[in-house]
């Protein structure tokens, strides 16, 4: 079993190298960043880990990792990761945020969980890089409305088989809410497993804006889009938590 993960990015220059320094240590087999329009050093950082880690490399007593590619995007998570996901090789998508990292036994994890036929994805627990209190409330309570709903976020590090991927059509082409309407619809297609094993995700936006502010606008926003505002006219909005 193959596995690629899949990386979108935008003006993520401070975090992007810690994410990959982490992720190539992991044993994928490909690690693929996407780049949706980046105007900072986001592309340069990632150039540098895909020639120190291009396959060539790792014939000549290089450290063995995870070959690094580099890909651009029309700006959108969505198109991002439907780019990097046409272009893998592999047989299973794990789509990672660039400012989350993936627990160190991830890559077996995700290979024990597919193990089975009936079992279509899954996704991470997912707990902040913060000992705030509220930051410990707040994952508990995303992995419990997960749990609870089957319906995963993009923090919690989503995977998918490709062979069901492409069933789906990928990603829906709308500006937020991509996750949850892809979650929503891989569920129907067979078992989604929540996995035990957390990944580590920044709580940069939370502290930002506020953790009380931004948990009510997001509450807000999933409302009215559960209820049928379009994510298009949500977009407005989402941008000062995203």
């Amino acid at each position: 079993m193959r596995i690629a993960v899949i990386i979108p990015v935008l003006n993520e220059a401070k975090l992007i190298g810690q994410t990959l320094a982490h992720t190539i240590t992991l044993g994928f087999d490909e690690v693929i960043v996407v780049d949706g329009g980046s105007s900072d050093q986001t592309c340069s950082i990632v150039e540098g880990y895909a020639l120190r880690n291009r396959p060539a490399s790792l014939a000549s007593h290089a450290p063995l990792s995870s070959p690094v590619r580099l890909l651009s995007a029309s700006q959108g998570r969505s198109r991002q990761l439907n780019r990097g996901s046409a272009v893998s090789q592999c047989d299973v998508f794990l789509f990672l945020h660039a400012d989350t990292l993936l627990p160190p036994k991830a890559r077996q994890a995700v290979s024990d969980a597919l193990r089975g036929d009936a079992c279509v994805g899954g996704r991470f627990n997912v707990r902040f890089d913060s000992y705030r209190g509220v930051a410990r409330l707040i994952g508990n309570l995303m992995n419990w409305r997960s749990r609870w709903s089957g319906i995963a976020t993009g923090d919690q590090a989503i995977f998918v088989r490709r062979r069901v991927f492409e069933r789906m059509g990928g990603f829906a082409d709308i500006p937020l809410m991509e996750d949850i309407d892809f979650t929503r619809r891989l569920k129907r297609l067979g078992r989604f497993v929540s996995l035990t094993d957390y990944v580590v995700t920044a709580f940069r936006r939370w502290e930002q804006n506020g953790p009380l502010r931004t948990i009510l606008l997001m509450w807000a926003l999933r409302f009215l889009y559960w209820i049928g505002v379009s994510p298009h006219r949500l977009q407005q909005y989402y941008s000062i938590v995203r």
